[in-house]
């Protein structure tokens, strides 16, 4: 069980530690991460981990929530292979907020996929679309039928 708790920190580390839609450049996770939910049910047959039950993994610069969580590792070395964030699924991180009813994360090719009516909203400008991918090596991010509404700023 320990074992699944150091990979989802593992994964998450891996996940939150680059900006969403690139504002700036990518920035290191700081201090400890902390999953809490209210149940976790652990099968190393399945090499799953499912966190359900309010779920919420901390940083000191980040929070991702969702309802359910549920981690695939791979066998031997333990790396998660791929993440399914189902329900109510809010990234948060400085300024910027994600959220989704969907969020599935790919190891093999280090992309999110946000669905289930998507949102990002950063310093009052607001992109929705119907699937949002971030693909975290190259830092860019492909949002399908979107709608970007971007706030007036004063000054600039």
């Amino acid at each position: 069980m320990l074992r699944q708790l150091f990979t989802v920190s593992v994964f998450i580390s891996i996940v939150l530690a680059g900006s969403i839609f690139a504002e700036e450049k990518t920035e290191q996770i700081k201090g400890p991460i902390v999953v809490t939910s209210q149940t976790l049910l652990s099968d190393n047959k399945a090499r799953t981990a499912l966190f359900e039950g309010s779920v919420v993994a901390k940083t000191e610069n980040m929070t991702l929530y969702s309802d359910k969580m549920l981690v695939y590792y791979a066998e031997g070395s333990g790396n998660v292979t791929k993440i399914e964030a189902e329900g109510k699924v809010k990234l948060v991180k400085k300024d910027l907020v994600v959220t989704s009813k969907v969020a599935n994360y790919f190891a093999d090719e280090e992309k999110i996929i946000f669905t289930g009516e998507p949102k990002a909203v950063q310093k009052g400008d607001i992109i929705t679309g119907t699937k949002m991918t971030y693909f975290m090596k190259d830092d860019r991010s492909f949002v399908e039928n979107s709608r970007v509404l971007l706030e007036n700023k004063k000054g600039k």
